[in-house]
């Protein structure tokens, strides 16, 4: 199966290689079978077979990430009912993987359709947060590939749109609610097992591929700059893990290393941030190198007062295969913790909350502000020349 050259990027190599690595854990032979340009992944490892609870549907799908999006759900207990693209391309190789859903011509189609309950969406970040309003006001719940917001306007609209209508705004931070490792930290946090948290450590690092991407990703407007769109992941790890409900931008920066090419690109992006429940380093880049066997060494650092835990999310450069590692350093000594049992609750919880009318999967003041916290530090950022 041929994937669009602008759909093979880091993410979309993400989905695959993790689906491919717990068919394989299963004992799945077809896995085997999987092409080497599909070995790689939106960060979700299960489909699943629970009977469907509510219907969804998909508008916008402009990146990769949409296939994790949709999987997750559909693990919940969501059926995809139907999807809208306005790329014929994106549209038909979305239909190879989801052939039971509906292509409709037009967004309203979905709108209007009052058995449709939650829409998801991938389309260019830059128009997530006018769709979601869209959405809210049609009734529906709301599902965005992060980032979810790329400026303090579309902030403002989207919270009063919400609080109207209080319908669902999630952004799907996939890089903890859909990597097992993470989620197994969190456990270990709520448990005490380093003691209180005093720091949180986010690197971001991924692969540029420069001839796939589309036009939209060099354009800052489009996709609200580095720091906005990578650190988003950062910012909603670091108000997680301290358990932070304020917080503020100490300092920031960008610089543009490699593409002249595109003046207006950033490709390395840092911030300090300090809550009410910790402090947070953030560092996000485009320079993964081609050695590495997959698209970038993603890594969460907790310390506490008694230990400190890493999350190696993607490899282990030491050696061991597949994702989802981590370590724990603590008074007892040194360990790797298995996390193959881990389950990745967000697609059942969000589901949950749209029928319970709830928010476990995730609040939405938390949602929200880890939005503010990289749109406030994108903007505030030093350019390094």
């Amino acid at each position: 199966m041929q994937i669009p050259r602008y759909a093979r990027d880091d993410n979309v190599t993400r989905r695959h290689f993790i689906e491919s690595s717990a068919a394989a854990a299963a004992g799945l032979a077809a896995a085997a079978m999987i092409p080497d340009p599909l070995a790689a992944a939106v960060h979700t490892t299960r489909r699943g077979t629970a009977a469907p609870r509510i219907r969804f549907a998909v508008i916008g799908m402009n990146h990769g990430h949409i296939y994790g999006q949709v999987d997750a759900v559909i693990r919940g207990g969501g059926e995809l009912v139907s999807f809208h693209a306005t790329e014929p391309d994106l549209a038909a190789e979305f239909a190879k993987h989801y052939p039971a859903a509906r292509h409709v011509a037009d967004e309203r189609a979905i709108l209007e359709d009052t058995s449709i309950q939650l829409v998801v969406s991938s389309i260019v970040p830059s128009e997530r947060a006018p769709l979601g309003v869209r959405v809210m006001r049609a009734g529906k719940d709301y599902m965005s590939d992060k980032p979810g917001i790329t400026t303090l306007d579309q902030l403002a609209e989207v919270k009063r749109v919400q609080a109207e209508t209080k319908r669902i705004y999630s952004i799907l931070y996939s890089e903890r609610l859909e990597n097992a490792a993470t989620i197994r930290a969190g456990d270990l946090v709520k448990q005490g097992a380093i003691g209180q948290v005093v720091q949180t450590i986010g690197l971001g690092p991924h692969r540029i591929n420069p001839p796939d991407r589309p036009a939209w990703f060099w354009d800052p407007a489009k996709f609200g700059g580095i720091i906005c769109d990578i650190g988003s992941h950062q910012f909603d790890q670091f108000l997680f893990f301290t358990g932070s409900t304020r917080a503020e931008i100490v300092a920031s920066q960008i610089r543009n290393v490699r593409h002249p090419d595109h003046p207006g690109f950033q490709d390395f992006g840092d911030v300090m941030v300090n809550g009410n429940g910790g402090t947070g380093y953030i560092r996000v880049d485009w320079f993964t190198p081609a050695g590495l066997p997959t698209w970038g060494d993603g890594r969460l650092t907790v310390l506490g007062t008694d230990g400190y835990i890493e999350a190696r999310k993607y490899v282990d450069i030491a050696g061991r295969e597949g994702g989802s590692h981590l370590f724990i350093v603590d008074a007892k000594g040194v360990r790797h913790v298995d996390c193959a049992d881990v389950e990745l609750p967000y697609g059942r919880q969000l589901v949950d909350d749209v029928l319970n009318r709830t928010e476990t999967a995730m609040s939405q003041s938390h949602c929200f502000l880890a939005m503010e916290l990289a749109i406030r530090a994108q903007q505030s950022a030093r350019v390094v020349g």
